[in-house]
């Protein structure tokens, strides 16, 4: 690829972004998108003061850039919380540890690549991409200790910050935990697997086995059930019967006739919705009694939460080993009230090794057929190949146009496309894992598609030109990185271009909600349902995530070799961190806090992205002929491998284990308040399974061991179990 393609790509990144940033400053000012782009604030604190006069409407401005800057680190502490901060200080680590090798590399290592070689020098524009990567470099060149040092100044730099980073965000998040409102959760174990026999209810066994073996603890406990059929379906009734009050109540305006009236695509008049109500009418009566009380009472699973009387007696019991037989009464801690992923507690407990290895298999299989997409777009980067293959394109890629936006726009942006695909696919997987959790599975989502995404992005880019004519390269291990060292440099253009699309055009995208967008448009003016403050989206950080950290590996492995991506992905960086501020300051809803424990997941891919440059720097040094920096960056490695342990023993238990100190401390500050017995009374009705608002189900019982507690609280979600 030469320079010309480089910028055409640049240009028409750079012109959608503009448009979507023009128009996100003008659609923000309307007041038909507010619940588009002020979800949060509206969700929270109905304050929405947006005052501006119509003729401020229709000027694009960038003043909401100002306010995204104006808040601080705790403020948005307090309204988003800690996992939002902790994704903020990812950009941050980025920010700084990339402005060093942008630094180091641009001005250091850049023009020894570019005047490599003694060769015949052409216009900038004319020059080909390759020429300022460390291909151009001599073999045997003296000049290669300064890539040597430049790699020891990056390393090191990132070690420092990542240290500091892991160190700090472990503080906070340890003084999230002490300093935060009550979590149910601390209190509260999940107990699945539960034997009981024949004639005995599962809530007797559970009561009878707890009171035995931990009786001075023990508080109460709830089962969990699983609705049959004929229940879903009455559920479900009453949900659509409400659903259409509601949108008698709002959306149907009083001024239009029954006779004029239209209800979006499908033609029906109000007086069909007057019927329907009327039909739907609630009597107060009780279910027929032809329906036997077997079919409509909920059946119990084999799972409970058990509450224990303070957080240290629950942490032990979640972590001590309840019965000789691993695989009956297991238990763990519970998640928070709204981090229940309630569908999937009915899931046996026995069931979910052969899930795990099935979805396993499954990614396998997805992340191998994604292979097509990914060789047709590294057959748009190869024009020789393209044209061999198909000779009717000869006279199309003759244009020099054509050529730039073939081999500079058209690959990362098909690539993107079918990208859209792998997070919503991802998500079902891990739901199907049976995790217990709604953090749980989006963290099992957020590796997934980190994993992904760094093979068929990085990986198969790298190795699809090479690994096909030389598979008997790569059977043995120490190959692996002179293949990389050749490859990496090669396919550094496609990489720039990928961050221009991927990431520029992909923030611009995020910042104007584009899909929500359309989504309210079609809501609003096509189905006339009003906007509903309740629907707020939360942050997708199994999408953002693995995005960021897969262009920290990119900048990362590209910075020595192909020094070029460098400024693009410090734009980007900077350019996020504003974007997301605002999205989490206006648009997006913490329902639920998991203490930033999707930190650790970061450092490590960091880390890998570190070794997995010192490798390809060792096959480069050595296909130079550079024994000396070879030796140093091999030492460098293990220098890397010995901090990335040290963090491990240090850092890793604080974000997988409470300390007994703390929750000692805590249970003894409630104790002195008296706070405890508040607590107790609200664990009854904290984890509970039905809405609300569900008067035909029969209300499950509690039991303790003082008794008999009927729980009139339902919980969210039970539709869907």
């Amino acid at each position: 690829m030469k320079i010309s393609a480089l910028l055409t790509s640049a240009g028409i990144n750079i012109g959608l972004c503009s448009l979507f940033l023009s128009l996100y400053s003008l659609l923000r000012k309307q007041p038909g998108f507010v619940y588009v782009y002020f979800g949060r604030r509206i969700a929270e604190d109905n304050d929405m003061n947006e005052d501006s006069c119509a003729l401020e409407r229709l000027v694009p401005s960038p003043s909401w850039i100002a306010r995204a800057w104006q808040y601080t680190q705790d403020e948005i502490l307090e309204i988003a919380g800690l996992d939002a901060v902790v994704f903020l200080r990812i950009l941050v680590f980025s920010i700084r540890v990339f402005s060093i090798a942008a630094i180091v590399c641009v001005f250091g290592v850049l023009p020894l690549n570019y005047f490599g070689q003694e060769m015949h020098r052409k216009h900038i524009h004319s020059e080909s991409l390759d020429v300022f990567t460390i291909a151009n470099i001599q073999e045997g060149s003296h000049w290669l200790w300064v890539h040597c040092l430049a790699l020891y100044i990056i390393s090191f730099s990132a070690c420092v910050l990542l240290y500091f980073e892991y160190k700090n965000i472990a503080s906070m998040r340890l003084s999230h935990i002490i300093q935060s409102p009550t979590n149910y959760s601390q209190f509260s174990v999940l107990v699945r697997a539960i034997p009981h026999e024949t004639g005995e209810s599962i809530s007797d066994a559970v009561q009878n086995f707890f009171m035995n073996y931990h009786a001075s603890s023990y508080l109460s406990h709830q089962i969990v059930y699983r609705t049959g059929k004929v229940q879903k379906l009455m559920s479900d009734a009453e949900w659509v019967y409400k659903k259409f009050i509601h949108l008698k109540s709002t959306a149907i305006k009083k001024s239009c006739r029954p006779s004029t009236y239209r209800c979006g695509l499908c033609g029906g008049t109000s007086n069909s919705f007057q019927l329907y109500c009327n039909e739907f009418e609630p009597d107060g009566k009780k279910p027929s009694p032809n329906v036997s009380d077997s079919q409509t009472k909920p059946k119990e699973c084999l799972a409970a939460f058990v509450f224990f009387k303070t957080r240290y007696a629950a942490v032990v019991g979640s972590q001590l080993l309840q019965s000789s037989n691993p695989m009956l009464w297991v238990t763990n801690l519970a998640p928070e009230p709204h981090d229940v992923y309630w569908s999937n507690l009915w899931i046996p407990y026995k069931q979910l090794w052969i899930r795990k290895i099935t979805v396993l298999l499954a990614s396998h299989v997805f992340m191998f057929m994604f292979l097509i997409p990914v060789a047709f777009v590294q057959g748009l980067t190869q024009l020789d190949k393209l044209q061999q293959m198909f000779p009717f394109l000869k006279a199309i890629l003759a244009k020099n146009f054509t050529t730039q936006l073939v081999t500079g726009y058209l690959p990362s942006v098909i690539l993107q496309l079918f990208f859209y695909t792998v997070p919503p696919t991802m998500m079902r997987f891990s739901a199907m894992e049976g995790w217990i959790s709604r953090s749980g599975r989006k963290k099992s989502a957020c590796f997934k598609v980190l994993s992904f995404t760094i093979w068929n992005v990085f990986f198969v880019n790298v190795l699809s030109g090479s690994v096909i004519s030389q598979l008997d390269a790569i059977t043995t291990p120490k190959s692996i990185p002179p293949l990389l060292a050749k490859a990496v440099p090669r396919q550094a253009t496609f990489f720039i271009t990928y961050v221009l699309t991927s990431g520029w055009v992909s923030l611009a995208s995020e910042v104007l909600q584009l899909f929500a967008l359309i989504y309210n448009a079609v809501k609003k003016y096509i189905f006339r349902v009003k906007d509903d403050p309740n629907s707020v989206p939360s942050f997708p950080y199994h999408t953002e995530v693995p995005k960021l950290l897969l262009f920290g590996l990119l900048g990362f492995t590209c910075s020595i070799l192909a020094p070029l991506i460098l400024p693009f992905l410090l734009f980007y960086f900077f350019f996020g961190y504003v974007v997301y501020r605002n999205q989490i300051i206006n648009v997006y809803c913490s329902k639920y806090e998991t203490g930033g424990q999707i930190w650790p997941l970061v450092h490590n891919t960091t880390v890998f992205s570190l070794i997995l440059t010192q490798i390809i720097a060792i096959g480069v040094f050595g296909s130079k002929k550079s024994t000396v920096t070879m030796i140093l960056t091999i030492l460098l490695l293990i220098c890397t491998l010995l901090f990335n342990e040290y963090c491990r023993q240090r850092f890793s238990p604080i974000f997988s284990n409470f300390s007994a100190q703390d929750l000692i401390e805590m249970d003894r500050e409630d104790e002195k308040h008296g706070r405890m017995e508040g607590i107790h009374q609200m664990l009854l009705s904290a984890y509970s399974q039905f809405p609300p608002d569900v008067t035909t189900l029969d209300l499950f019982e509690s039991r303790s061991p003082r008794g008999t507690i009927k729980d009139p609280e339902c919980l969210h979600e039970s539709h869907t179990m």
